[in-house]
């Protein structure tokens, strides 16, 4: 199981709206991210639009894959293009993923 922490910039002048836009997601994309084999997915927003995201998944490429065939994302992430700060190509696709340095379940059952 992969698990994947990314970050990407939104603009802070636009934070109340983009948790708006989260409070729901569209049912459609929350049935694609579930189709897309992503789990426990989370997303987290600082006050200085740092947004921080948490999924697990069996195969981060097969799960990107799919997201980036859907016609369900790509309208998702279009609506949301205007709120990220400094990216050329969809938020899904421009994330900086963040390497896992510990993880506590896997160094308790190395004991």
């Amino acid at each position: 199981m992969a698990r994947v922490c990314f970050t990407v910039q939104v603009d802070p002048a636009r934070l109340a709206e983009y948790r708006q836009r989260h409070d729901p997601v569209w049912p459609e994309m929350l049935r694609e991210i579930e189709a897309s084999g992503r789990r426990n997915y989370s997303l987290f927003l600082r006050d200085d639009g740092l947004l921080i995201g948490y999924y697990e998944t069996d195969s981060d490429e097969a799960s990107a894959a799919y997201l980036a065939r859907s016609e369900v994302a790509a309208r998702w992430e279009a609506s949301m293009q205007e709120f990220f700060v400094g990216l050329d190509r969809r938020a899904d696709e421009a994330a900086t993923v963040v390497p896992e340095v510990f993880n506590l379940k896997q160094q308790l059952g190395a004991l």
